[in-house]
């Protein structure tokens, strides 16, 4: 990044501003949130901009639309509240209706007179098997309705000591024939507001437009605001970065308008905006990264290291080539919709079912008893022990001590990189160790170095990482406190990096989890059909509903815990901060 001061008279701002958007590549170092009561009004009203878009996504767009006055947002957000509040009010109707149905209908005048005339009338329900036939001999009852379980009647009285076994209800406050006109009106009124939905929908692209007019003038306030003024106030101050590469472009325009303007280049201190480098297949991931924070100026980008591990982790929680399929065929599906989160899909559906092939299950089926699969290629795919273990718990804990070892790689070359290496022995010595170790260890293992040759070696690296974790932490430092640290950081080393390799374990557990479920609804599925004929029906319900519910809890599961092996695991052990800000140009 080129750091740019433009020092301006004040006056010029907004012109100048606007020649920077037309260019669309100067960050404006400036606030992200309303700095004051017209930012705030603009934010507020880019909001309802916002939401009408949102309210008027699954709206269904009209053949025809006529011009609409006043302002279209509010429109749809007006239009939308009314509708909500009379569908409300329509569940409240039908409700009342339901009430006063079986009483069916009457003119409450007449029950006026019946009380001027001191004859007061007792409402009544129970239960038909619980009405008494002798009720209708001792009162003045009159059988109003019966749905077969449930009787409504009502009693006449003109006496104050009247008495009766069951508790009374509250009068209906009126013909059930006046709420099914109220229905009917308020039915044609959702129906009418609806309709001018639709045509509002028709809108949408100008509703759109609109919306990116006010983010726009929003930005441009935002970067007017962030001038610092001197000299008496005659004079505005901007600060901006611009990439190295568009150097030439922005010099150019400066010069053309005569603009007065001090260029050098961007350092840490200067916290300059971060834009991300990527190729396509990494730059996929790059909202990963930005849930937890861009790199600072000096850091080195995880989004290549995010993009590997969190497709191979997501991998194996699901752990099923069947399943693989399937979030293929979503991602396929959702392409036109959500083009960016569809293809994230189907890259790590493809991922998914490299790894449920490897670990030889589709649909929580075992394919190694698949007589159809050659057992060339059977001897491909994962064991189902390794060392006595079962092989996917091994290999997950071999891929997470992988990738442990590769963040404190990147820690050792970082802390090189801005301390340089003398400022950073106790960082290599803790990497020397520990990956030195894990290699030697591993060839060890599998037979490739003698026994004694990887005892000296152990030795050697083991004296030489001592030497940058006890005495040459810090050079700069007494070598009793450097003992001191060291005996610390050894303590933290040690606890922390057993429970972070341990961690690894949920691939393993979460994959197991999703296999065991698939399992348990395939065999209810099995025993559903039993001998055949209609039981085939009850076998493709139970399965597919099963299955379905299973994907989803699995991709919920594999999205969260990959996510917290590459920002906690992985971050910690190299050392990343993710404190940068996002480039934001100030663009049309």
């Amino acid at each position: 990044m080129t750091k740019y001061n433009f020092i301006l008279m004040s006056g010029d701002e907004d012109a100048f501003l606007k020649k920077l958007q037309s260019v669309g590549v100067v960050d404006i170092t400036r606030s992200v949130k309303p700095v004051d009561e017209k930012s705030e009004n603009l934010s507020s009203r880019a909001g309802v901009y916002r939401k009408a878009l949102s309210l008027l996504k699954d709206v269904t767009p009209a053949e025809f639309a006529d011009k609409t006055e006043g302002d279209l947002a509010d429109s749809v957000v007006e239009t939308v509240n009314e509708i909500e509040t009379a569908n409300n009010q329509l569940s409240q109707l039908y409700k009342e209706l339901e009430e006063r149905k079986p009483w069916g209908q009457f003119d409450t005048a007449n029950i006026e007179k019946l009380n001027a005339c001191g004859l007061k009338l007792h409402f009544y329900k129970v239960k038909s098997s619980n009405f008494d036939p002798l009720w209708k001999e001792n009162y003045a009852l009159s059988e109003i309705s019966s749905d077969g379980t449930t009787t409504y009647f009502v009693i006449v009285s003109d006496s104050e000591d009247y008495d009766f076994p069951l508790k009374e209800m509250p009068a209906p406050e009126g013909d059930f024939k006046e709420i099914e006109k109220a229905i009917d009106k308020l039915g044609y009124e959702i129906e009418k507001k609806n309709r001018h939905l639709a045509e509002l929908k028709c809108h949408e692209k100008d509703i759109q437009k609109e919306l990116d007019k006010l983010l726009l003038n929003l930005d441009l306030y935002l970067a007017h605001m962030s001038g610092t003024k001197a000299a008496a106030d005659y004079i505005t101050v901007f600060e901006g970065f611009a990439p190295t590469d568009n150097d030439a472009a922005v010099k150019e325009m400066l010069d053309r308008e005569g603009v007065l303007y001090l260029v050098d280049k961007a350092k840490v201190d200067d916290n300059p905006p971060i834009k991300l480098r990527n190729n396509k297949f990494v730059s996929m991931f790059e909202l990963l990264t930005d849930m937890y924070g861009r790199p600072k100026y000096n850091e080195f980008d995880p989004t290549v290291f995010i993009s590997i591990f969190f497709m191979l982790f997501f991998a194996f929680c699901m752990g099923d080539a069947g399943y693989g399929l399937v979030l293929i065929g979503a991602g396929l599906a959702l392409k036109k919709m959500m083009p960016d989160i569809a293809k994230l899909g189907v890259v790590l559906g493809i991922a998914t079912t490299v790894i449920g092939l490897l670990f030889h299950t589709f649909f929580s089926t075992d394919m190694l008893t698949w007589s159809c699969i050659p057992d060339v290629v059977k001897k491909c795919m994962v064991p189902t022990e390794i060392a006595g273990f079962d092989g996917t718990m091994v290999l997950a804990i071999i891929v997470g001590i992988v990738h442990i070892c590769l963040a404190m790689i990147v820690k050792t070359y970082q802390a090189t990189k801005v301390k340089g290496i003398a400022n950073s022995l106790g960082t290599w010595g803790w990497t020397l160790l520990i990956v030195g170790g894990v290699i030697v260890g591993g060839f060890s293992l599998i037979g490739v170095m003698d026994s004694n040759v990887t005892k000296w070696i152990i030795i050697i690296i083991g004296i030489l990482s001592a030497l940058g974790i006890f005495f040459l932490n810090n050079i700069h430092r007494n070598p009793l406190a450097n003992f001191g640290v060291g005996l610390w950081d050894t303590y933290q080393m040690v606890t922390g990096l057993l429970g972070d390799v341990l961690s690894y374990l949920r691939l393993y557990a979460l994959g197991l989890a999703g296999a065991k479920l698939g399992e348990a609804f395939n065999a209810i599925g099995v025993q559903a059909l039993g001998d055949g004929g209609t039981g085939w029906i009850a076998f493709i319900i139970i399965v597919v509903i099963g299955h379905v519910l299973n994907v989803a809890m699995c991709v919920l599961g594999a999205f969260v815990h990959p996510l917290r092996l590459n920002f906690l695991e992985f971050f910690k052990n190299s050392g990343y901060e993710g404190t940068g800000r996002k480039y934001n140009p100030l663009k049309e």
